[in-house]
């Protein structure tokens, strides 16, 4: 059977289309994603079979991957129009990339090592997407499961690669039964083996999971630790920058308030609740020191997690970060931070997994003319500096983990927090520069992940919505509104028991991880091979 010009166009669209549809909150269609990536496959192995040049998938694999970037995570356009279309418009091309490794060691290895390939070569840059400078984990398959908990509880295992893993499989077994149906006109009893082996590949995983959903041992841990996130809802367009320092403290301030008893344990506010950067060495001699002093006073036992822009001076440039003060003949280094306080002195923690383009400009170390491409979103854009390691905090003799912002996103990151005795997760975000969009909805559903991941209890600041406490379970156990002012409260359980993500990491991802340069290494040997006719 022929396959036309236009058809294996129409397919790209379909692939790129099922993508975006299966992701949370652009369709949260997630079964989608079991055949979404069968269409292309249709149509790398036409060409292939016509023996096409290899650069026909590259242009259908690109038109596919520019969907579903687009598709997926347009909203970012509200923060930067055209950095956000150059940024998806390159991982798009990566994505293609990666795509066009498969088909060169299909072509010059064989089939069935192309498509062992594909695994080594998908897995692989999803993993280097959570670990390099242009890194953008946000869209890795396995991601699409956000909204369906109850499918996934076995990421405790195998983190989100699991699930790009489970993704991938069940594709090429669709893939298959569809080519032999539709393009080699066999008749449906010979796929019986494929079916069955889909049936499997599907029931077993969700058997499993669905098992695990209804069975929990965290009803035995008591209830331990009394939990305040406040949502001030600060218009970071405008509010952010005209209302006086004392009037945005106190909006969360005075929602915790609301909310108090003597059984408080923490009180969270958002990201960059303190709206101007200070310096870290002087803070406890500064105003905003004082204001939010005097009320933790008041709370008389209760600790205080908020976000803030801090700084410090040094007489060296002991990171690439720093920058240097020709007044001061010192280097300034710019963090976002996460701001403890309780009767103790304050504490900081620096965020790590920084926003590429507006908080780390990536390879600027190397190509520094590119710190000018820094997308203005308020507060210092360029190279932030980062903690040298995950870092934990502790108060009151309870230990949890840090997050602001886009390290949520990043489940190896808070999985090593969690090894180093974290018992909860207390996400700090500011999601308002996306507006009303799918944006601040995906990034609440993405933390549901992480609670399965660790088997640990989630509470999230959000400082327009949706502020949220989740369960081990990824269960949403009460969530804000979006743009409103509020504050919600619960008990949650600290947990130490380590779930095998938490004790090993991602071992998926450094396996396959590996996998992939064996793999381009064993396809680049064989193509020189035939280069020279041997």
């Amino acid at each position: 059977m022929q396959i036309s010009k236009s058809t294996r166009y129409i397919l790209s669209i379909l692939s790129g289309l099922l993508l975006t549809f299966s992701f949370p909150n652009t369709g949260s269609l997630a079964p989608l994603a079991f055949f979404a990536l069968a269409p292309l496959f249709i149509v790398e192995h036409y060409i292939y079979s016509k023996q096409y040049r290899s650069q026909k998938v590259f242009t259908h694999a690109f038109i596919t991957f520019v969907i579903y970037n687009f598709g997926t995570c347009w909203w970012i356009m509200n923060a930067d129009i055209w950095g956000t279309i150059v940024g998806l418009l390159i991982n798009a091309l990566i994505m293609a990339s990666f795509f066009q490794f498969f088909v060169w060691t299909k072509r010059f290895v064989g089939q069935k090592e192309g498509y062992i390939g594909l695994l080594f070569y998908w897995i692989g840059l999803e993993y280097f997407h959570l670990n390099w400078e242009f890194s953008f984990p946000w869209l890795n398959l396995g991601n699409v499961f956000a909204t369906t908990p109850s499918l996934v509880q076995w990421y405790s295992y195998s983190g989100v690669l699991g699930g790009t893993l489970w993704i991938l499989l069940s594709n090429l077994l669709i893939f298959k039964i569809a080519y032999n149906l539709w393009v080699k006109k066999e008749k449906f009893k010979i796929q019986t083996p494929f079916v069955w082996m889909l049936s499997l590949l599907l029931l077993i995983p969700i058997g499993y999971s669905w098992i695990q959903y209804a069975s929990s041992d965290e009803i035995q841990i008591p209830l331990n630790a009394e939990v305040i996130v406040t949502q001030p809802n600060v218009d970071p367009y405008s509010q952010k920058w005209n209302i006086p320092v004392e009037e945005q403290l106190n909006k969360f301030l005075d929602l915790a308030d609301s909310l108090i008893t003597p059984e408080t344990d923490f009180v969270l506010a958002p990201e960059t609740a303190i709206p101007y950067g200070f310096e870290e060495d002087g803070f406890t001699n500064s105003s905003v020191y004082e204001l939010l002093n005097k009320r933790l006073e008041q709370w008389n036992n209760t600790s205080l997690l908020t976000g803030a822009s801090t700084y410090k001076f040094f007489d060296n440039q002991h990171t690439f970060a720093a920058r240097f003060i020709p007044e001061r003949k010192q280097f300034v280094e710019h963090y976002n931070t996460s701001l403890l306080m309780d009767k103790n002195p304050p504490r900081f923690v620096h965020k790590s997994k920084l926003v590429m383009g507006v908080e780390m400009v990536p390879f600027s170390k190397y190509l520094p003319f590119m710190n000018d491409l820094a997308i203005e979103n308020g507060g210092t854009s360029g190279n932030l500096g980062v903690e040298p390691e995950p870092a934990i905090m502790q108060s009151k003799g309870i230990k949890f983990a840090p997050v602001v912002c886009y390290e949520s996103v990043y489940g190896d990151f808070i999985a090593q927090q969690c090894r180093k005795g974290a018992q909860a997760i207390f996400i700090i975000t500011n999601d308002g520069w996306w507006k009303d969009t799918p944006g601040y909805r995906q990034h609440l559903n993405l933390a549901r992940l992480r609670a399965i991941e660790t088997g640990r209890w989630v509470a999230r600041s959000a400082n327009t919505g949706s502020s949220a406490f989740i369960n081990p379970k990824g269960d949403v156990v009460q969530k804000t509104d979006y743009n409103t002012k509020t504050a919600i409260k619960q008990n949650i359980r600290l947990i130490n028991k380590a779930t095998f993500y938490v004790t090993y990491g991602d071992v998926l991802g450094r396996t396959f991880g590996f996998g992939f340069f064996l793999m381009l290494l064993f396809t680049g040997v064989r193509y020189m091979r035939k280069l020279k006719g041997f």
